[in-house]
């Protein structure tokens, strides 16, 4: 974990673990501490922590499978895998895929460089203030005009032409044959998340249509879940906070040359909830760019239905108009950096916009608008997940039409009302108290999973009844079942999405009573106490019934005297009375 995290984030040795200022929340004293014997960090400020895998999950953006190939590949590793759905590529056909693509990209890149037509190219992107840093970070091309310049330079076999062809690269001719998609245009390569090409953009530079032409569907290319740029957004310096969400590759290019690296395109489709639920993964909020125009407004209220399932609160999505006959390219070049944020600033909140649309669409003075509004408001609030955010939108709605917030909640069908919070729990005693033996046994168990060995195998853990016992029984049968896990990290990976987590992370953090060479002998003991715990309830519940009923049952009378002399010899074994 040390050479995962201190290849992005600079860390110091500071005795047995690493430090530095936190990553996930501006400080300028360290608080953010890493483990190189447990395997996980921790920070002290913000409460961040995690393994490996989870630091590139927050850090890089990534999904889990995204980050456990990550670590894979720096390892010179492959993920075995299991047979993929229907709709996932199987992994060497994928790869080929990807390196067809991937050798597509660089020839179209060298051919920027070295056609002797490569000149109107280059002119072309100088015109729009692109520089050679801009076209290098974005790995932009250029395919040169004829119908067979990449089937030349890559079809060399039978199989790279299934290839091209399965990528979308080239296409079939209706007489046999195959000729190259691009030609006489700039190229802009699609990357997934991973960096991975899996498709391309072409800007025609003469007269042909269309203007913009993009690479078919394929196994590894699906418009409705990709986003241009987004990979460039995620590996741009600084935290990222927001992503905006523009129309074409020239506007997300455009834009990262005047400094705000944080813009993403859609591939010829209109935002999808997919789209929408890979950017909140990553981000709390998103700006819509759209032109401010009839046609803008239309694609920009699209872009609300398909949010709208997806809002739930800590999320934030505004929208951004643009003057007539601006896009974001030419805006930002009027304006600069400053002037463009500035505009930013200023876009449309998603509720003010969604009852905005909506209040457009009917008589507002009118009993019969008001009315209106209500009935065409109701299926689309339904859709919200119910939270801080449907409620105000509910309130806001209740004030314009003239209605109570509660009666109106009901009229829409509930669910927009927040319950009561409950009352806050009372704050424990400062000073680290005596865990109970399941809790210490547990974090034994996490910070040194080879203590395992020592519990023999057909040994009573703890009574059924006792709090945290099914997740001491969960702990040990991992650990003997796997018995290679040997890191505090290793073992919590197993646990990412348990209901405990969060419960197990915080004894993961916290270190056990007693010194390392201490811990089998506490383990041992804890353990003990949980043995111990079965019979004395028990004892304990037979007791009161004596009190409460003056005798007991012979069965009962029989068992009770049985404990009560387990009891005195356990008293008497560690050398004090018993009751």
């Amino acid at each position: 974990i040390v050479e995962v995290i201190d290849a992005r984030v600079p860390l110091k040795k500071a005795g047995r673990e690493y430090t530095a200022c936190c990553p996930f929340h501006n400080e300028k004293t360290p608080s953010f501490t890493v483990s190189p014997a447990k395997q996980f960090y921790h920070c002290f400020g913000c409460g961040a922590h995690g393994t490996a895998i989870g630091f590139l999950m927050e850090y890089e953006h990534m999904d889990f499978v995204e980050a456990v190939e990550e670590l894979a590949r720096s390892l010179g590793l492959e993920v075995p895998r299991e047979g993929g759905t229907p709709s996932a590529p199987r992994h060497k056909e994928g790869s080929s895929l990807y390196d067809i693509q991937a050798e597509a990209a660089r020839f179209y890149q060298r051919q920027l460089r070295e056609h002797p037509q490569a000149g109107r190219a280059v002119d072309y992107l100088r015109e729009r203030g692109l520089s050679g840093e801009i076209a290098r970070d974005f790995g932009l091309g250029y395919a040169p005009p004829g119908w067979d310049n990449l089937l030349q330079a890559l079809g060399t076999t039978p199989e790279r032409r299934r290839l091209l062809l399965e990528s979308g690269l080239a296409i079939e001719k209706d007489g046999g044959g195959l000729y190259d998609r691009f030609r006489d245009r700039i190229v802009f390569p699609i990357l997934d998340r991973r960096g991975r090409v899996i498709g391309f953009g072409g800007r025609v530079l003469g007269d042909d249509k269309p203007k913009y032409l993009n690479s078919p569907e394929t196994p590894v290319f699906h418009k409705g879940r990709e986003l241009y740029g987004l990979y460039q957004a995620r590996k741009a310096p600084g935290k990222l906070s927001r992503l905006l969400v523009v129309e074409g590759y020239m506007d997300v290019v455009a834009l990262a040359q005047f400094g705000i690296r944080n813009a993403v395109a859609t591939l010829g489709t209109a935002t999808t909830r997919e789209h929408l639920e890979q950017i909140f993964r990553m981000v709390p909020e998103v700006v819509f760019c759209f032109d401010g125009d009839r046609a803008g407004r239309a694609a920009a209220w699209r872009a609300v239905e398909n949010a709208l399932p997806v809002m739930r609160d800590g999320r934030e999505a505004r929208f951004l108009f643009l003057p007539e006959g601006e896009d974001p390219d030419s805006l930002v070049r009027k304006l600069g950096r400053e002037g463009f944020e500035a505009e930013i600033a200023k876009s449309v909140p998603f509720s003010e916009f969604f009852l905005e649309h909506l209040e457009a669409r009917v008589d507002i003075s009118s009993m019969d608008g008001r009315a209106r509004l209500v009935e065409l408001a109701r299926p689309l609030l339904a859709r919200l997940p119910g939270g801080v955010l449907r409620e105000l939108m509910t309130e806001r709605l209740a004030r314009t039409v003239g209605v109570a917030a509660e009666r109106l909640d009901g009229l829409l069908g509930g669910g927009a009302r927040l319950r009561a919070a409950p009352a806050a729990a009372p704050a424990r005693p400062a000073g680290r108290e005596r865990p109970s033996p399941v809790r210490e046994a547990i974090r034994l168990l996490l910070h040194d999973p080879a203590l395992v060995e020592g519990i023999e195998a057909d040994a009573e853990l703890a009574p059924p009844e006792t709090p945290g016992g099914d997740i001491l029984a969960e702990l040990v049968e991992l650990l003997r079942r796997q018995p290679h896990l040997r890191s505090t990290a290793a073992v919590m990976e197993h646990f990412r999405g348990h209901p405990a987590e969060r419960h197990l992370w915080r004894l993961a953090r916290e270190e056990p009573l007693s010194p390392p060479e201490g811990r089998a002998e506490e383990l041992a003991g804890c353990l003990q106490l949980l043995r111990r715990a079965g019979p004395e309830r028990r004892w304990r519940e037979l007791q009161d019934k004596l009190r409460r009923e003056g005798r007991l049952p012979e069965a009962e009378q029989e068992e009770w005297q049985r404990l009560l002399e387990m009891r005195r010899q356990a008293a008497r074994s560690q050398g004090s009375g018993g009751r």
